[in-house]
């Protein structure tokens, strides 16, 4: 399982919440580099929900392919 997807699915259900809702509303989305390669994802809609999701560095990507 990717461990993103509680990520994912949270961002979905804000972006749906906001096009349903009756007015105006914006998500702001920070992302920082955390250490031991994990990544720390903030997103701010009113309330802030905080996720941190392990990441591969692009390189290592490049080189395990």
């Amino acid at each position: 399982m990717d461990a993103s997807m509680p990520l994912k699915k949270r961002l979905l259900e804000l972006v749906d919440e906001l096009i349903a809702h009756d007015g105006f509303g914006s998500i702001k989305v920070d992302i920082r580099l955390l250490k031991r390669g994990q990544k720390e994802v903030i997103i701010d809609c009113g309330k802030q929900y905080r996720f941190v999701v392990d990441f591969q560095p692009a390189a290592e990507l490049a080189d395990s392919k």
